[in-house]
Parts: structure tokens; C-alpha cells; sequence
């Protein structure tokens, strides 16, 4: 990679940051030299066949094969010597380099004059090679509450600070014969940080167990358990809970959050959020219970969704997301960790924009969007589109869903990056009587799936219906009539690394009994995050 010509000049340095054949991620670093910047264009062309669909901290526009970014509001004046980074995907790989590359339109190099060669080399690397000496993300704090932002008091370990973060269902343990136990056998405990249990209810505006067979009743034998020590008929307790204490003893890096709500019983948030006070009492309780409270850490908020729609609509209000979760740090304390999955919607006037996530994401360790699910065979005749895609592309059904749009908005509103998190699905979503191998396809249906239709775990999709193509940085497939898209360890990878570049707290996925049984996708997020 070339170097500023002048130390004194602001240069523009490219990288391609990940490659997967039939598209790249690209990162540029503007870092100002001697003299501060009060904003940055940065402009180039692409060799010949080459294409961006997207980038991110940085506005794009382009004319036949030239392309322009310019800053962002919040990210255009550096200091001299600061520097900040945007990204970009496109298509197809093996970009070499870009071509008449200037900043504010001098050569991207420091020289003063720009040039028509190449001013970078490609460093062949799969992941950044660059880090921001200043984050690319709002540093604005939100003015909506006086508190102080939260941060975390307890610190993973491993993969650079990032955190690792899984669901693991309590209904797993029936039909799916899924146990804390396969957490062992097939690798992951090691590589997770954090794992969230789901799910608590909140019937009634309060916390509730949501089955306590399988939570603190049901018996283990030798075989099943962690340990290999099978539970008596007269301990105080079993089931899950004890399982997972049997966990955190021999992974004690490991930490548990109690996640309350989920699609299911979200309902209930309305009534909390009529009186948070009592609702964050009711989940203290339930969570500190003295038979478990050796086992969480913490609570996890699922609301789907405050002020908008999901199994059931709510109306509490823009601020009542804040009020729910700040009446929960209060009661939990400083201490203890208080996290929560939102909508993912990034649309204009989507569900990100009717409730004060910035507001909330103050009392809280991280927040979690949850990038997936954005399209799926609830629109039954389709057009087929990938259940997560990482940017957009050219025939998404709605814009604004799509990861980068939903992190782009967060940021936006003034979460910072270091407390967001990427989600990931170990799943895929699909169609039937679809003629086309190509995303946009019409359907008759939802695809066959082993417990749903229309949905199926990634360890059965790999061998019934293999992936034959990407597109915005996931994969899909087509086989006998059925198109499934889902996310593979290849894409997974990409998606670390693009998360990396953009100084994000790490990744989560729904959820851990999807994955093969030796933990191919939870492998490929732990190692994509180092």
C-alpha cells in the first residue's frame, strides 16, 4: 500500500479488507496530515468490470465507473493527524487496486497533483490491516437522559475484546434433543463469551418463568449431563439452570444473561412500561432467585417491539423502551449486565425511528439489532430475497433492510459502535415452486423445514440444499423448486471482518442447536472477531 508522498499532506489509503470470489470488501483511511480537515471527498475509479453497490460512513454517488464519497455530518472534520474510515462492497473479486484516486482533489498519496495510475497496490490481506485512530462512528452522547453511558463491568476474554454471543432456547431440550451438554461436545462453550438464555416472559407487566420443567425441573441422567453426574430426585435444583451452573464451573469465562420477552412474549412490555419500577423488581426476583442466582449475570430485554408491531402491536410510546430499561439498570446496579436485542428495520420511518434506542442504549453494556429475518415466506408468493443481507442490492424488496442500514442508523442516532453488535442467523429462510436460482424469484409457498415451515437449521441446509451463489454478503441456494438463503462460515467470515472494520463490539446469533456438531459457524464468528 502506498504511503503519503509528504508527511505533511491528508491521504486517502485503500485495503481490500475481505474477498470471496464473486465480491470484495473494500476500507479507505483519510487521515489528515499537519493541517486539520473540516471535511473529505475522496473519489476514484474502479478497473474495468469491476462495481460498488453500497458503502457505509460516507455518502455515495457515481458516474459510469468513477465514484465519489464525501463525509458523513458527523464524521468530516479531523484534527491534524486523526484519521477516519468508510467501507464498501462490490462485485466482482479480485479488485487490484483503485485507479486516479485523489482526497479533496489532490492525489490520495499526499502528492498535489492527481495522477491516472494506480495509487495503491492490493495487500492481499483477508481482513483489515487498517484501524481508525479515531472511530468512525457519532461520538455525540444522547442528550435525552442526564445518565451516564454504561460501560461494561465485566470483559470478555479472548478474540481482542470482542464479544461472542449466543441464544440457547430452553424448548430446545424436547423435540431437538438440543442440551447445555452439545455446547460442550460440539465446541462452543470455549469460544462464547456471553450466552443468552431465552426465554422469561412478561405476562401480566412482569417477569415469569416461561417453563419451569425445563428450567429448573426436568432430571438429567449421566449421559446427558455436563459433568457426567446425573441428577438426584431430592436436589434443590435441575433442568437447565443447573446445567448451566455445571457450564460456568468448567467454562468460568463464560457469562449467562436471562433474556426476557422474545416474539412470543413481548406482549407483556406494554404493561411494563406502565410501571418499569415494578416490572424491573419482578425481574430481579425472578433472575436472582437464591436457587439460581449463582447462574446469571444479568438481563437481556427481547421487545418486539416498543411502539410499533410484532406478534401484537404497541402504543407506550416513543420513550418507553428507555423508561423499561433504565428502571432495569437501576434495580440491577452497575454491575450486573443489562443488554437487549432490537429491530433491525433501518428503513426511513422504519421501527428504529418510533423508539428511543439511543435513549436506552446508555443504560445498557451493548444492544443488539437483530440483522436477520428481513425477509422471509411470510410474503408467500415472495420475491425471494436473503433473509439477512449484510448491504443492499440492486431488486431488494425494501431498502433500509439490510445490516449496514440498521448500524448505520444506530450510529446515527448516537449509539456508539463499540456497544453494537452484528447478528447472525444459524438458520435460513426459504421458498417453494421458484423456477429462478437467482435472488427476486416468484413462489408458491413456504419451503419445507424440518419443525417450520419456511425455515430450517444451517446444519441440515449445508447437505440438503448447498449454496450455489452470494449476494450482499450472504448465500443462498436453489435446489428442486426450494430457494433458501442462510449464512455459511465463508460468509460469516466476511461479515467479522466488516464488522472489525467498523469498531463494533462484536457479534450474536439465534442460536446455538442451528449450528453443526462440530460448531462450523460459531468457529467461523469466534475466529472471524480475532
Amino acid at each position: 500500500m502506498s504511503t503519503a508522498s509528504a508527511a505533511t499532506s491528508a491521504t486517502a489509503t485503500y485495503t481490500t479488507t475481505s474477498d470471496w470470489g464473486s465480491g470484495f470488501q473494500g476500507n479507505v483511511t483519510v487521515k489528515a496530515g499537519s493541517t486539520a480537515l473540516s471535511s473529505w471527498k475522496v473519489e476514484f475509479d474502479l478497473p474495468a468490470g469491476k462495481s460498488i453497490a453500497s458503502a457505509w460512513d460516507a455518502d455515495l454517488t457515481k458516474s459510469g465507473n468513477h465514484y465519489t464519497f464525501v463525509n458523513k455530518s458527523w464524521n468530516g472534520a479531523l484534527a491534524a493527524g486523526a484519521s477516519v474510515s468508510f467501507g464498501f462492497t462490490g462485485s466482482p473479486g479480485g479488485v487490484s487496486g483503485v485507479l486516479d484516486c485523489k482526497l479533496n482533489g489532490a492525489s490520495c498519496d499526499g502528492g498535489s497533483n492527481p495522477t491516472p495510475t494506480p495509487t495503491v497496490t492490493p495487500t492481499n490481506s483477508p481482513s483489515p490491516t487498517v484501524t481508525p485512530t479515531t472511530s468512525p462512528s457519532p461520538t455525540v452522547t444522547p442528550t435525552t437522559s442526564p445518565s451516564p453511558t454504561v460501560t461494561p463491568t465485566i470483559e470478555p476474554t479472548g478474540n481482542g475484546g470482542k464479544k461472542v454471543v449466543g441464544y440457547f432456547t430452553e424448548w430446545g431440550v424436547y423435540g431437538r434433543n438440543y442440551h447445555v451438554k452439545n455446547l460442550v461436545t460440539s465446541g462452543t462453550a470455549p469460544k462464547l463469551t456471553h450466552l443468552l438464555y431465552a426465554f422469561g416472559n412478561t405476562a401480566g407487566g412482569r417477569c415469569a418463568i416461561g417453563d419451569s420443567y425445563a428450567d429448573y425441573e426436568k432430571a438429567y441422567t449421566a449421559d446427558q449431563s455436563v459433568d457426567g453426574v446425573a441428577d438426584t430426585w431430592d436436589q434443590p435444583l435441575r433442568g437447565n439452570f443447573n446445567q448451566l451452573r455445571k457450564l460456568k464451573k468448567a467454562y468460568p469465562n463464560i457469562k449467562i444473561i436471562y433474556s426476557v420477552g422474545g416474539w412470543t412474549w413481548s406482549g407483556g412490555f406494554t404493561q411494563a412500561a406502565a410501571n418499569p419500577a415494578a416490572f424491573a423488581d419482578s425481574c430481579y426476583k425472578m433472575v436472582e432467585d437464591p436457587r439460581w442466582a449463582d447462574v446469571f449475570d444479568g438481563i437481556d430485554v427481547d421487545w418486539e417491539y416498543p411502539n410499533a408491531c410484532g406478534l401484537t402491536c404497541d402504543t407506550s410510546g416513543p420513550d418507553a423502551y428507555k423508561k423499561v430499561v433504565s428502571a432495569l439498570r437501576a434495580k440491577f446496579g452497575s454491575s450486573a449486565l443489562v443488554t437487549s436485542a432490537i429491530t433491525a428495520d433501518g428503513s426511513d420511518g422504519g421501527k428504529m425511528d418510533v423508539a428511543d434506542y439511543a435513549g436506552g442504549a446508555q443504560y445498557l453494556d451493548w444492544i443488539m439489532p437483530m440483522t436477520y429475518d428481513f425477509f422471509g415466506a411470510w410474503d408467500a408468493k415472495g420475491p425471494t430475497a436473503p433473509h439477512s443481507p449484510l448491504t443492499t442490492y440492486n431488486g431488494i424488496p425494501k431498502e433500509g433492510f439490510n445490516s449496514v442500514a440498521a448500524v448505520e442508523k444506530l450510529k446515527g442516532k448516537g449509539v456508539p459502535a463499540s456497544k453494537i453488535l452484528l447478528g447472525i442467523g444459524f438458520y435460513g429462510r426459504g421458498w417453494t415452486g421458484v423456477t429462478q436460482a437467482t435472488p427476486g424469484g416468484t413462489a408458491t409457498g413456504a419451503a419445507q423445514g424440518t419443525y417450520e415451515a419456511g425455515i430450517e437449521d444451517y446444519k441440515v441446509l449445508k447437505t440438503k440444499c448447498p449454496s450455489n451463489g452470494t449476494i450482499a454478503g450472504t448465500a443462498y441456494a436453489f435446489c428442486g423448486g426450494n430457494w433458501w438463503s442462510y449464512d455459511t462460515p465463508a460468509t460469516i467470515s466476511s461479515k467479522m471482518a466488516w464488522a472489525k472494520g467498523q469498531g463494533l463490539g462484536g457479534a450474536f446469533f439465534w442460536e446455538t442447536s442451528g449450528d453443526t456438531p462440530n460448531g462450523e459457524l460459531i468457529t467461523a464468528l469466534a475466529n472471524g472477531l480475532k
